[in-house]
């Protein structure tokens, strides 16, 4: 899944591609260098950014999002307003990726079930500018599991098919750098929520402050997308359907090796193995 903010003040590309000719274009690039999926969104959830009213969310995501259906991409659209997500799936996308799992729009679990597209449901405890108090956690991934299965059961609640869940663990948002990484230590813990897994952390301050703890902002882009890809690899060694990244060509030839050594393993070939069954010569 290749990220595609079309914003002014995303944390990582704020700015690169708010102009809509730029941003359908990186959209194509994503596509070309190995996103199956094109996430667009037009409001930024970095830490202290100002929320944009509904009218130029629009403004900016259904054009992008119609001109690069049309152009054959599977499209997730990345907002937590139900209108929003609404008007994009009649553009022509596919799936509604909101980070607060419907809770900031109390109507977006309806819009998913009464156009039966599937979504994503991120672990989300508020808006992070004031999620300082949301940090704290006894046991980091029990907890989020726990509140994801709520909203999973809301959601199916209003009529959400169970097979169009998808869940997100929410890496960067109400945690700090340990939660993210004892989550990433443990998302073969997920699969008991029996749901598809999105694991999002491409280029996050996580990632930025173990490439260069005494100053964040100095870890170089090469470098958080080579850590990047590493998490695309153990994430789809657990078993995740998609990863979202800013640079797709890295992570998918990540992907691609763990879905080699997969292939190759004795579980994907019993009969091979003398101790799992096969006859011993």
């Amino acid at each position: 899944m290749g990220v595609l903010n079309v914003t002014p003040d995303s944390f990582s590309d704020g700015g690169l591609w708010f102009d809509h000719d730029r941003a359908v274009a990186h959209g194509l690039e994503l596509m070309a260098t190995g996103a199956d999926i094109i996430d667009v969104g037009g409001e930024s959830t970095r830490p202290g950014s100002a929320r944009v009213d509904e009218a130029e969310e629009l403004r900016r995501v259904v054009p992008v999002v119609r001109e690069l259906a049309a152009a054959g991409a599977v499209i997730s659209v990345d907002t937590m307003r139900a209108r929003v997500a609404e008007e994009s799936l009649a553009a022509g996308a596919d799936i509604i990726n909101d980070v607060s799992a419907g809770q900031s729009d109390p109507t977006m679990l309806s819009v998913a079930a009464e156009t039966s597209a599937p979504i994503v449901l991120m672990h989300w405890r508020g808006y992070l500018g004031q999620a300082s108090a949301t940090f704290h956690y006894d046991d980091v991934v029990a907890e989020v599991i726990a509140e994801l299965r709520t909203r999973i059961d809301e959601a199916i609640a209003v009529g959400v098919k169970p097979e169009n869940i998808i869940v997100d663990p929410g890496l960067g948002f109400s945690k700090n750098a340990d939660h993210n990484w004892q989550l990433l230590a443990a998302l073969d813990e997920f699969a008991a929520l029996d749901h598809r897994l999105l694991v999002a952390a491409s280029r996050k301050r996580f990632i930025a402050s173990l490439l260069s703890p005494d100053d964040p902002k100095q870890a170089e882009p090469a470098a958080k997308d080579q850590a990047t890809a590493t998490i695309s690899a153990i994430s789809a060694q657990a078993g995740a359907w998609a990863v979202r990244v800013h640079d797709p060509a890295t992570s998918a030839i990540a992907c691609k090796v763990i879905a080699a050594v997969g292939q190759h393993s004795p579980a994907a070939h019993p009969a091979a193995n003398p101790g799992s069954g096969g006859v011993s010569q």
